[in-house]
């Protein structure tokens, strides 16, 4: 895709100095070390991924307006032994992405299969980058990307890989993420897959919308004192794709005239989970879609919806993010 009114093109030196990708690392507090890639779409859109996060998306803003909900430490250091129990909740940073799976999505639990930590071990994980492309838009490139390799292995066990790309264009407030979750063992392994998807003030505010295809419109509420310490509401939707094929959903702030509108494919990502956590001082809007709802893989087993990835063989995913703007 290439941007309307490239007249600029013809006028910088550098793309830096309208867009692109640069890759540092954090060098204090919880995050210390860890490396980061901020990619700036030009278009008042700018986000951070968090490489050694399995690649998820921590801050994300448009213009002057942060999009995400952020926890109260922020970006941590992954900790890939962070396996059991709610251990996940202590390096659990919310951002726009956090990715939750390759084998287990939902509540701590433990039967004659093993023992599963909340949500999974893939967003401890570090990533091998494999490639980063800039835009060139003297050469008419304006898409840029990152790609990285995240390895969720044990010898005796699962061995699942996720090959993640993050990319953007310049001009356009839209990030795109393609997945390929492979199986590198030599054994049939479970699959669960989930995004969580976490959106926080301005953007989700008291009489903000979440508006799902197929599904009646739901507003945000004001701070819930019924939400503060664990307290919170999920719920589950088969969401209803259009005639594509495609879900759509997202959280729409018409008094800061902001919205911020998922789209993916029903056949890879059937499930929608509504995450509202409206506490004081932890106001959040989680939009989530993955194969499973959070129910755990003892549950998905049971009821016969675990996928299972048979040796060499690969699931893709597509989730594309578009944020809308208007005066």
């Amino acid at each position: 895709m290439q941007p309307t009114n490239t007249i600029w093109s013809d006028k910088v030196s550098n793309v830096a100095q309208v867009g692109g990708i640069e890759t540092s690392i954090l060098d204090n507090g919880l995050g210390k070390g860890v490396r980061i890639a901020w990619i700036n779409t030009g278009t008042g859109l700018r986000f951070k991924v968090v490489i050694d996060r399995a690649m998820d998306i921590a801050d994300a803003f448009f213009n002057q307006h942060g999009l995400t909900w952020l926890n109260h430490p922020g970006v941590v250091a992954p900790q890939p032994f962070s396996h059991k129990s709610t251990d996940w909740l202590r390096t659990f940073g919310g951002g726009l992405i956090t990715t939750c799976g390759l084998s287990h999505v939902g509540g701590p639990e433990q039967d004659e299969f093993g023992e599963r930590g909340l949500h999974g071990m893939i967003s401890n994980i570090p990533a091998e980058v494999v490639s980063i492309i800039q835009p060139d838009p003297a050469r008419g490139i304006f898409t840029m990307s990152i790609t990285g390799i995240i390895k969720q292995t044990q010898i005796f066990g699962p061995s699942l890989e996720l090959k993640r790309t993050i990319s953007a264009t310049l001009g356009s407030s839209t990030i795109q993420l393609h997945d390929e979750v492979i199986n590198r063992g030599n054994e049939t392994a479970p699959h669960m897959l989930l995004y969580h998807c976490n959106f926080g003030w301005p953007l989700a505010d008291e009489g903000a919308e979440i508006y799902c295809s197929g599904q009646e419109t739901k507003t945000c509420e004001a701070i819930n004192e019924k939400h503060n310490g664990p307290g919170q509401d999920v719920f589950f939707m088969d969401i209803a794709p259009n005639k594509e094929g495609i879900c759509v959903c997202g959280i729409k702030n018409n008094k800061i005239g902001l919205a911020a509108e998922l789209k993916f494919p029903k056949k890879q990502l059937p499930w929608l989970t509504n995450w509202q956590h409206w506490s004081k001082g932890e106001y959040v809007t989680g939009i989530e879609p993955g194969t499973h709802p959070p129910i755990g893989q003892a549950k998905a087993r049971t009821e016969g919806s675990l996928i299972f990835l048979a040796p060499g063989e690969t699931r893709s995913y597509d989730l594309e993010i578009n944020i809308l703007h208007h005066q």
